[in-house]
């Protein structure tokens, strides 16, 4: 039980991730974007495996298309599982294997992914390509957020009688660095998609200050000046 949202942003080329699940632990699945590559989703029965062959293949320039029928080719079980890859060019390839329990599907445009099972139906996966498109001026990582808001909003996990709540998420963003922008995650909660969004809203606070203390360590700011700066501030 797994819903997803894959995407990129058109202006800035930024890619990123945000899923939300019923397990725990979900944020190992996560990490799954790369600057000037593309980002990549391997769930349901997953793969662990197919994340960082699908972000090797993405960086040396191979397309979309090409990188998932690769990972398909090169496992037994692909019918178990769901994948999803977005290259640098904004183009998508999504699966969903046969053998994949409980609703599952996607939803697809340019720059987006989004996909799920054991999910309520169909309209699940609507609602959150909705959210992704909502405010596509916004910044990515609220985007995708909002994206798991709607499909949480629109019934998320279960079947038509019962309802799992999300009690792991998890958002990584990436742009020109080598690491991740963002890279953020919820486990054992039982609103995650609510607390992912808490604790982005608190990360953005310190979002500049840490990078900051990268760049200038000598001038930079204590951690517990900064908090008072903030303070002050409100």
């Amino acid at each position: 039980m797994t819903y997803t949202i894959l995407g990129r942003c058109a202006k800035t080329g930024r890619v990123g991730i945000g899923i939300a699940t019923f397990s725990i632990t979900v944020g190992r699945y996560a990490h799954s974007s790369k600057s000037n590559a593309g980002v990549t989703v391997s769930q349901a029965n997953a793969n662990e495996n197919n994340n960082a062959i699908a972000l090797r293949l993405l960086a040396q320039g191979m397309g979309a298309a090409a990188v998932l029928q690769t990972l398909k080719d090169n496992d037994t079980y692909h019918s178990y599982r769901q994948i999803g890859v977005i290259d640098r060019t904004g183009a998508v390839a999504a699966y969903t294997g046969a053998n994949v329990r409980g609703w599952a599907g996607e939803v697809s445009g340019p720059n987006f992914i989004s996909t799920g099972n054991g999910l309520r139906g169909q309209h699940v996966v609507e609602a959150i390509a909705k959210g992704f498109l909502a405010e596509p001026d916004a910044d990515l990582e609220h985007r995708l957020l909002l994206a798991l808001e709607y499909g949480r909003d629109a019934g998320g996990q279960g079947n038509a009688t019962t309802h799992r709540t999300e009690r792991s998420a998890a958002l990584q963003v990436s742009s020109h660095h080598i690491h991740p922008d963002i890279d953020l995650r919820v486990d054992l909660h039982d609103k995650a998609v609510d607390e992912l969004r808490r604790v982005w809203g608190i990360y953005k606070q310190y979002e500049t200050y840490y990078a900051e203390r990268g760049r200038n360590p000598r001038s930079a700011m204590g951690q517990e000046a900064f908090i008072a700066s903030m303070k002050a501030a409100e």
